[in-house]
């Protein structure tokens, strides 16, 4: 990370109460950002924002929805923001089953107002999209999604983010081929870290298990899924954005930020290593009738890793082991501001492929 490129740049980031935008809030503060935040009211209680004092680092606060284009709009206009990274979004596929017409409206709505409201905008040099590694048609394959797979998505969460990357591809070739902003999209594999207490994600329901005393009800324990620290994608989204804004066209398009291949493993796999670091730990299958998932998703990440420089740096082990010691911080009471810091630094310190 180029401290020197961040010191002062005046950064837009929407989402910022959850948590992958909470840590990337944090993250850009330390290394001299001014983050204008925007979002709805954090998400789950407890929560990261809440946790860590996000909101006493920030340059501005606002608690509103990207589906209000006039309220979107002021913001983006009071902020005049160098860099903008997109992060607000509904992120649940069992919820966009419950809730379709919202995660529609929030995924793909949301995109466009925000796009709308930066276009004119003189200010802004890079914007970032962060999809999803879902946004891909899942063809159950065996190998990684590259970028110029096909998009599609058998649940309204997939499809609404496959939408978002459609209208992130328009609006770059309709208005901003010559940049200002530079537009590009980042897609992630399934995230995990401290401070993440969302319903129907892995971590966070083993946690909530493990807190309670009781046996986890585990759906799908074959599923393979992409897995890496929510430290691992933001980095990528850090670095994406550096390179829009200081070299601009060859960087305006979609980024796969996956794990090794050796990371992507099935959930059961997770839950044994929860097992030997938590012995109290337990889990069930759930005899439920489940809604579709899909049963296996990798990402191809070479672009990244060839074009940007990008690599992983912390195993699964590694990821699972801070996200433990995370949440065993917070039970105890620590400060979670000084503890996030703390793992940043860690993973700073990491070398690359570890």
């Amino acid at each position: 990370m180029d401290t020197v490129f961040w010191s002062g740049k005046n950064v837009f980031v929407t989402g910022h109460t959850g948590f992958k935008g909470g840590w990337l809030s944090l993250w850009l503060e330390r290394a001299g950002a001014r983050v204008h935040g925007y979002a709805l009211q954090p998400p789950t209680h407890p929560n990261l924002f809440e946790e860590a004092k996000i909101a006493e680092r920030l340059a501005s606060h606002t608690i509103a929805d990207v589906r209000d284009a006039s309220a979107l709009r002021t913001a983006i206009e009071q902020a005049e923001p160098d860099i903008v990274i997109h992060m607000a979004a509904q992120p649940l596929v069992r919820y966009s089953y419950a809730e379709p017409v919202e995660t529609y409206a929030v995924n793909v709505m949301g995109t466009v107002n925000l796009l709308e409201a930066v276009r004119g905008l003189g200010t802004v040099t890079a914007l970032v999209n962060v999809t999803t590694d879902k946004c891909y048609q899942n063809m159950e394959w065996h190998w990684g999604y590259r970028e110029d797979e096909p998009l599609g998505g058998h649940d309204p969460y997939s499809s609404s983010k496959a939408c978002s990357e459609l209208v992130t591809a328009a609006y770059r070739s309709s208005f901003h081929e010559q940049g200002r902003p530079w537009i590009a999209s980042g897609r992630a594999g399934n995230v995990i870290g401290g401070g993440d207490w969302a319903l129907d994600r892995l971590l966070p329901d083993a946690l909530r298990a493990l807190d309670a005393g009781t046996p986890m009800k585990v759906r799908h324990p074959q599923a393979i899924r992409p897995w890496q620290h929510v430290l691992e994608p933001l980095s990528g989204y850090i670095a994406l954005a550096e390179r829009l804004a200081k070299e601009g066209a060859e960087f305006a398009h979609g980024w796969n930020f996956g794990p090794n291949d050796s990371d992507a493993r099935p959930v059961g796999w997770n839950l044994e290593h929860i097992g030997s670091r938590c012995p109290e730990f337990a889990w069930e299958i759930d005899g439920q009738p489940q809604v579709h998932e899909a049963s296996f998703l990798k990402l191809d990440s070479s672009r990244a890793r060839n074009q940007l420089g990008w690599r992983p740096r912390w195993t699964l082990g590694t990821a699972l082991d801070k996200t433990i010691e995370w949440h065993r911080a917070w039970r105890d009471g620590a400060d979670m501001h000084q503890i996030c810091l703390r793992q940043i630094d860690e993973y700073e310190a990491e070398s690359t492929d570890a």
